[in-house]
């Protein structure tokens, strides 16, 4: 039996489409609903869709949810924590899923934050060395423990990174880097990191509506509840924002820059400034005015806009 050491890596930088889906959402609705709105977007031609974990469903069992509801589609972590799980866990759950639906997954790893680590009674201690072990150990596993029928080729994987050493251990240890809650310039910066050769996939979120008291209020739910995280505000600080503009929800200039609000024209030409600046793909995340909605009607309105990229 082809054991996991025996396979070959893939390519680091690979084609997975311009733009994809971005979406926390999906914990709020049945799996049957989850399951239906992952197929539209498969239908819609998106060809990534991201989805992380917080306090609701485990993110592994949501991929395998989603990858066995579509036929195309890449279904992409934004972020697996890895202190939730044992690194044989995840390298198992990886493989098995590579080896279920080849050149469909792709593994987005993180560290997280303190908050949320603590609530699972994990330790946040050094960030960067706990990374850097746990890959070690993901690696070792691959190798020396998993029994399980092996991929075709090793699945990709990419960290959550913001600052320049979780960006190196990204483009040293990993496909590339998975980014959050950054303005195109940190795009820019990660490339001239990470190189030329490694995958880079920024998220960027976006209201669909043109009013900007309105879209405003709504991206500031969004903003808010990242600010209070001292991984995004000292991020932030290295891209000239101020205690001004961290203050609260966030300055108008912050929300205007994190948050692109308008017409699928806005959009465009924000995801089109971080293609420029060297991303990959940007992850497009849908901000919806019902706080436990699935964005489908704005999904399909930007389909036809989106896929021109």
């Amino acid at each position: 039996m082809t054991s996991a050491q025996d396979v070959p890596r893939p390519p680091a930088r690979r084609d997975i489409g311009k733009v994809g889906v971005w979406s926390g959402q999906f914990d709020f609705s049945p799996a049957g609903a989850v399951r239906e709105a992952i197929a539209e977007l498969d239908e819609l031609g998106y060809p990534t869709l991201w989805t992380g974990e917080v306090k609701g469903r485990e993110v592994l069992v949501t991929a395998s949810l989603a990858l066995a509801a579509t036929s195309r589609i890449t279904i992409a972590t934004g972020i697996a924590q890895i202190l939730a799980r044992n690194p044989l866990t995840m390298t198992a759950a990886q493989l098995a899923l590579a080896e279920a639906f080849p050149g469909r997954f792709l593994l987005g790893l993180g560290v997280s934050h303190a908050e949320l680590m603590h609530i699972r009674g994990a330790p946040y201690t050094r960030p960067l060395g706990q990374m850097a072990a746990y890959l070690d150990e993901m690696d070792q596993m691959a190798a020396e423990q998993y029994r399980a029928v092996a991929p075709a080729e090793l699945p990709p994987r990419v960290l959550a990174a913001l600052g320049p050493k979780m960006l190196g251990l990204a483009r040293d240890r990993a496909d590339g880097a998975h980014t959050y809650f950054v303005p195109p310039e940190h795009t820019a910066a990660a490339r001239e990191i990470l190189g030329p050769d490694k995958l880079l996939v920024p998220e960027q979120a976006f209201v669909l509506h043109n009013d900007p008291e309105q879209a405003r209020d709504l991206a500031r739910r969004h903003t808010g509840s990242y600010l209070r995280l001292p991984n995004y505000t000292s991020n932030l600080r290295r891209f000239g924002f101020d205690d001004d503009d961290l203050a609260g929800a966030g300055s108008d200039r912050l929300v205007d820059t994190i948050v692109a609000w308008g017409d699928p024209d806005v959009l465009l030409g924000r995801i089109k400034a971080h293609l420029d600046a060297g991303a990959d793909q940007v992850a497009v995340q849908v901000l919806d005015f019902d706080r436990r909605g699935l964005p489908r009607r704005q999904w399909r309105e930007l389909a036809p806009a989106l896929s021109g990229l």
